[in-house]
């Protein structure tokens, strides 16, 4: 149930009759005044419903950036542990070569 709008619909037709308005016509636009206010405005109810929504997507990023680093830091350690075995890989045949040049 949302709450009301604060609108003073006396002074606001008072105002209006004072304008040139008819009292049918000042009361009529009072009370879509009104049924605008409350259609389009944010109560303190609606924005504490969204500050939860925020904070629950808040909450979803932060589990979702942790499980991209995880999968992130998996995958480095797998990168680096493939360049190692290539890197001496590459090494011992550098020093085999080395060797047979030497016995030449």
């Amino acid at each position: 149930m949302s709450e009301a709008i604060a609108f003073d619909t006396h002074r606001f037709v008072k105002r209006l009759t004072e304008g040139g308005f008819t009292e049918q016509q000042a009361e009529t636009l009072a009370e879509e005044q009104v049924a605008l206010l409350n259609a389009n405005l944010a109560t303190t109810a609606d924005i504490a419903r969204i500050e939860a929504g925020i904070g629950t997507l808040r909450q979803e990023t932060k589990a979702a950036i942790a499980q991209t680093e995880a999968r992130m830091e998996a995958r480095m350690e797998a990168v680096m542990a493939d360049l190692l075995k290539w890197l001496f890989g590459a090494m011992a045949a550098q020093g085999g070569l080395i060797v047979a040049l030497i016995k030449l």
